[in-house]
């Protein structure tokens, strides 16, 4: 007899609940989230178990880990099932059971698995955002350092040659000239790692399928292409450019009743990553002849205070739409096709 065994994950242990195929708990506990707590539990259950566990950080590490013990193990979308669970008593127990119960009944809301392929060119793609975001935390603190002390910056570069030599003369008081010093050093740290990611990623990119034809749409260079790719992963896993188009989280939620359909704020569902890689694509899109039209238009309907971002969102949906067209039939990009997708 198949087990099914639901598993929630914190910090510091890893509840776990075994329920028949008539949904009834068999038994539950807790082991530690490590390699010797998860050995335990598999001599405990043996091995013929269908495991669910809610996708988070380190939930690719259990899934990893107890696939190689002989487990068959599923990541459920979090969101999704949570909108499945009972709503009188959340806890730990009780997530496990609910999850456990979802397996039973083969309502598991699984989520997508990147190969080990896939995963290191995410994680080498979001290293290099994650330093690109430090580095300009550090340089926003410059500006805001000379502001507090009513120091004019007439450079357009204040990092490049004459903006390091507007630094070093100007006056400041002994703890924020320090502060200040101390943050070049840390940008020129930055600026060498994010240079080594950059070469890095140069090297991987004459293997990659899919970024010769990535870089055929404006707007997209290596990086981000490299950026777009890792985060889509497989692009038959999108069976229409709806579906890719959701997964970036650039769609509205809609609320409907009766005839009342009511649009709100983007969903931010899919990956951080790709919608950040979406839209800055979409910024260097807009100036070319493909779109450019398509993004006055839009930033004039929909106003001064809106209009950029919601242009710019507008550009990113048609962007990942070509690209889905691009990737299913390896063609490269055509300013026909991407107006009319």
């Amino acid at each position: 007899m198949e087990r099914y065994v639901g598993l929630d994950l914190s910090r510091k242990r890893l509840n776990w609940c075994w329920v028949d195929d008539r949904c009834e708990v068999v038994d539950e506990g807790a082991v530690a989230p490590q390699p010797h707590g998860l050995a335990r539990l598999v001599l405990e259950l043996g091995q013929d178990v269908l495991a669910v566990i809610e996708s988070m950080t380190g939930a690719r590490f259990i899934h990893d880990q107890l696939e190689l013990a002989g487990w068959d193990v599923r990541i459920a979308d979090a969101q999704r099932a949570k909108g499945m669970a009972k709503l009188a008593c959340k806890t730990d127990r009780s997530d496990a059971r609910t999850l456990a119960q979802l397996a039973a009944l083969d309502l598991v809301p699984e989520i997508w698995l990147p190969d080990p392929r896939v995963r290191q060119e995410r994680e080498l793609a979001r290293f290099r955002i994650h330093l690109v975001k430090q580095r300009t935390m550090l340089k926003n603190r410059i500006h805001q350092t000379l502001m507090t002390h009513g120091i004019a910056c007439p450079v357009s570069d204040l990092f490049g040659v004459g903006g390091r030599q507007l630094l070093e003369r100007s006056a400041m008081p002994p703890a924020w000239r320090e502060s200040t010093d101390a943050c070049l050093r840390l940008i020129a740290d930055l600026d060498r790692e994010i240079d080594r990611c950059a070469a890095q990623i140069s090297r991987q990119q004459p293997d990659h399928p899919y970024l010769p034809l990535l870089m055929t749409v404006p707007g997209i260079g290596p990086i981000l292409g490299y950026t777009i790719a890792a985060e889509i992963g497989d692009i038959h896993r999108f069976a229409t450019p709806r579906k890719l188009v959701g997964y970036t989280g650039l769609c509205p939620r809609v609320h409907q009743t009766g005839e009342r359909d009511h649009r709100r704020s983007l969903s931010k569902r899919g990956p951080e990553t790709l919608r950040w890689a979406l839209i800055e694509a979409a910024q260097h899109a807009a100036r070319s002849a493909v779109y450019r039209d398509c993004y006055h238009a839009t930033r004039e309907r929909a106003g001064r205070h809106r209009g950029t971002s919601v242009a710019n969102v507008t550009i990113a949906r048609k962007l990942a739409e070509a690209i889905w067209w691009m990737l299913h039939r390896q063609q490269r990009f055509a300013p026909a096709g991407a107006i009319g997708v």
